[in-house]
């Protein structure tokens, strides 16, 4: 027996059929848009996960779960949005969804650490997320103010200081670098 998906689901390229994750990224990112498209596209999309998330952040007990299309249904949007954001929330979830291999019918779920989703948001760098009221019922202040310093200096590039010739060699050996590992460099 052969199991079908809706035709509107599937998306036929050089006889390629696509997962939704794959039509997701092929319309978000690889779609032919001008400036103007782009940011209408995007200006729509983050409004909605915007709705989403003031959902789900005002009730922090509450584990979202269903299928992709019954979460589309429920946060009212099209399934391709609810599948963009499954994409977005993933790496922040405790338990991460199958997204790469999802159905409209894949029970999915939406129980989150608060913690890494607020650091993945700043990551991410939507202002627009990190900074909705919600954030103040569930996280302090403080642990905001931590978690966006640990993102920003995650991404910062400390170099070692440079090892002299006449220095001790930084493997321990108890020699001058140039009589150990700078032997040879």
């Amino acid at each position: 027996m052969v199991v079908r998906q809706p035709v509107w689901l599937i998306i036929r390229n050089e006889e390629k059929i696509m997962t939704l994750l794959e039509t997701w990224r092929k319309m978000a990112y690889e779609t032919e848009m001008n400036q103007q498209q782009a940011n209408q596209f995007w200006g729509t999309y983050f409004n909605l996960e915007k709705g989403i998330y003031e959902q789900i952040l005002a009730n922090p007990d509450e584990i979202v779960k269903g299928t992709v299309a019954d979460l589309a249904k429920k946060y009212d949007v099209e399934l391709m949005i609810m599948v963009g954001f499954l994409d977005g929330i993933n790496d922040s979830l405790k338990t991460p969804n199958p997204i790469e291999t999802m159905a409209e019918d894949t029970e999915v779920s939406l129980e989150y650490d608060k913690e890494k989703l607020y650091y993945n948001m700043v990551g991410a760098k939507a202002e627009w997320l990190y900074e909705l009221p919600q954030w103040d019922a569930l996280l302090t202040e403080d642990v905001r103010k931590d978690l966006y310093k640990k993102q920003k200096l995650s991404g910062t590039v400390v170099k070692d200081k440079k090892v002299g010739r006449n220095d001790p060699c930084p493997c321990g050996s108890g020699l001058k670098y140039k009589k150990c590992c700078g032997k040879n460099a």
